[in-house]
């Protein structure tokens, strides 16, 4: 999978579950039912943290500037921002290319290039370790409880 590919997927993914956040909310307040919301929010939670992870690792390999990459964690808090953000840098060439660090590719160079040089040259091994650091944090997220008190 390419950075385009990875970026795209999860752009495109917090917009999907984004408008499926939204519509639960709309489902509550007009009296449907309130059993969607934690559904579509965890569901919207753990494709957020997905999104930011991809982010960084895009952002990485494709060295963008720090206030790029800093938008483009930002505007996942937008509702359906993604989508046109990674529109934008796909337009201007921003993620075209390979993996600059997989095997067979440039030495990495600095702390953060070896972390991201290790995960592409062990990608299963990467994967569930990423995995299982998204589920940590989104677990983590869930027992604080929602960003805003009920009541």
């Amino acid at each position: 999978m390419s950075p385009r590919n990875l970026f795209r997927l999860f752009a495109t993914a917090e917009v999907i579950t984004w408008a499926g956040l939204i519509a639960a909310l709309i489902l509550r307040a007009t009296g449907i039912t309130a059993g969607a919301v934690p559904i579509a929010g965890g569901i919207h939670g753990f494709v957020f943290l997905a999104y930011c992870v991809s982010t960084v690792f895009v952002w990485i390999n494709q060295r963008w500037k720090p206030g790029l990459g800093i938008t483009g964690l930002l505007l996942a808090i937008v509702p359906f921002a993604t989508y046109p953000f990674e529109r934008a840098v796909d337009k201007r060439g921003l993620l075209a290319g390979p993996w600059r660090l997989a095997p067979g590719g440039e030495a990495p160079s600095g702390f953060v290039e070896h972390v991201q040089a290790w995960i592409l040259r062990r990608p299963i091994l990467s994967i569930g370790l990423i995995a299982i650091l998204v589920v940590i944090v989104f677990l983590v997220l869930l027992w604080l409880g929602p960003p805003v008190p009920k009541g």
